[in-house]
């Protein structure tokens, strides 16, 4: 889920190493054959009532609580959304300090956000978004939070307390590059599954995609030095262990429309097998507009990955309760993005 959010999360996967990581699609994949696999798995009717469930979320940007946006943006806003199945707000009040902790001042105006979202938009769920880089390509890899240290993740638990104190309904988490099989992260989450289960509140991540071909995230690791992907069985792991989890399904590195629209309906049908109905699954929809290598701004629409999400859905679950989307970013969005989640998911 590359960077494009006030903070330090996401600007390491933007600018990763693109270079390497293509190598790998190359190596592995047969170029030819996948594009036209995809483009195929892009094809066919889709199924009746495959459509939102009044599950949807998006994330917002810092200015929600540092004191940037003012009552004019929340009315305006709450018009946006009246009509939509967008139910959770991931809003971002980090990132988190390296050691897993998280200065108060950095959501100076979160108590005007949730007040007023209670009193406009009724039924509508605020979620702290918090993140940050992770260290972990051993000692001497980049600097950034440490999941092997144990009071970074005890850290990292009382910060999610420290934002429900705050008044937040939930806390959502993104932390990368996560790799998969990652044992410190799934002891986070047991961790953070206590506490959010103690105080009944909802527990939900930003997820990587699923491996397009089995372990593919691992020869990735070992080409590239870092990982894209999770294995499918990680994924489940995760999933398991948290009330929302959202797939990043951008970023795809797809040259063309029809060719992410069948990887999005792929990532659906391989996210929706592992994760248990208890959990709430959403795919996340590009409300952003970018050119550079992982991210082709007229192949990633938000109408292919509507379409995509929509196959998956219908040819592998299709009654699905907990299912939804996800729209990345706000402050990115153009009237088209919203246009087409309106027309094309209600």
């Amino acid at each position: 889920m590359g960077a494009r959010v006030d903070g330090r999360v996401r600007r390491w996967w933007r600018r990763g190493r693109w270079v390497a990581l293509a190598l790998v699609l190359l190596l592995v994949l047969p170029t030819a054959g996948s594009a036209v696999a995809l483009r195929l798995n892009y094809t066919g009717d889709l199924r009746e009532g495959t459509k939102t469930r009044g599950k949807d979320a998006i994330w917002l940007g810092h200015a929600w609580v540092d004191g940037r946006k003012k009552d004019a943006d929340l009315a305006a806003f709450a018009a946006r959304i009246k009509g939509t199945g967008i139910r959770d707000l991931y809003v971002h009040a980090g990132p988190l300090e390296h050691d897993g902790t998280l200065p108060a001042a950095k959501y100076p105006r979160a108590k005007w956000l949730i007040d007023g979202v209670h009193r406009t938009m009724p039924g509508i769920r605020v979620h702290a978004w918090l993140g940050d880089i992770l260290a972990n390509e051993g000692p001497d890899g980049p600097e950034g939070l440490r999941l092997e240290v144990a009071a970074s993740r005890a850290a990292v638990v009382g910060s999610a307390r420290q934002i429900l104190d705050a008044g937040f309904d939930g806390v959502h988490f993104d932390l990368e590059p996560l790799l998969s099989d990652d044992a410190n992260y799934l002891s986070l989450l047991d961790d953070l599954g206590e506490l959010t289960r103690a105080r009944k509140a909802p527990l939900s991540v930003a997820a990587h995609q699923i491996d397009p071909l089995p372990a593919l995230h691992s020869v990735n690791g070992a080409v590239s030095g870092s990982e894209k992907w999770w294995s499918q069985e990680f994924f489940g792991q995760v999933a398991r262990r948290v009330d929302q989890i959202a797939v990043m399904s951008y970023d795809t590195w797809m040259p063309l429309e029809g060719m992410y629209g069948g990887y999005v309906a792929q990532q659906t049908s391989l996210a929706l097998e592992v994760t248990p109905e208890s959990t709430d699954l959403l795919m996340g929809l590009p409300f952003f507009h970018e050119d550079d290598l992982g991210h082709h701004d007229s192949a990633e629409t938000v109408a292919a990955a509507i379409r995509g999400t929509r196959l998956g859905l219908g040819r592998t679950d299709h009654d699905r309760e907990r299912f939804g989307v996800a729209l990345y970013v706000d402050f990115a969005a153009k009237e088209e993005d919203w246009a087409s989640y309106r027309r094309d998911w209600h």
